[in-house]
């Protein structure tokens, strides 16, 4: 039995717009229920109340806040995509890479991994770290200890 982190962004109106970006760029399906369908009063009812992007090995998940609830997207968390993939990590990279400030260039790091970092076009912090071998393997997964 295994559990699985899976990051859910707020965003200010464009949760739609971010949702098709980041299935351009990983892959999946695209599911989204608007505050018009759940019947809520006092917001767009075209804005996305939990919308979810599943690909083969992403989960991510986002809503549209009302205006009431301010948001500011990437101060304390970075998305991380790491693992021994490196095709598909630099696919991932080219992707989220349109339209973001790159911090620091997707290039081999002095601890020998591939290493960059960026803020998409939605203000979401990455970083992308290709290993070569299986160390690090165990992030992408928590055990139960049950």
């Amino acid at each position: 039995m295994s559990t699985s982190l899976s990051p859910y962004l707020s965003l200010t109106g464009n949760a739609r717009e971010a949702l098709e970006f980041y299935r351009t760029v990983f892959g999946g399906e695209v599911n989204i229920s608007t505050f018009g369908e759940s019947g809520m009063d006092g917001v767009p009812a075209e804005g996305v109340m939990h919308g979810e992007l599943r690909a083969a090995d992403i989960d991510l998940m986002a809503s549209d806040r009302p205006g009431s609830m301010p948001v500011t997207p990437g101060d304390s968390v970075t998305l991380a995509l790491t693992g021994t993939d490196s095709e598909k990590l630099h696919t991932y990279w080219d992707r989220l890479a349109d339209g973001a400030t790159i911090g620091e260039p997707l290039a081999k790091a002095p601890w020998g991994d591939e290493y960059g970092q960026l803020v998409d076009r939605f203000g979401f912090a990455w970083m992308v770290d290709i290993y070569e071998d299986d160390e690090g393997e165990d992030t992408a997964e928590i055990a139960d200890e049950d």
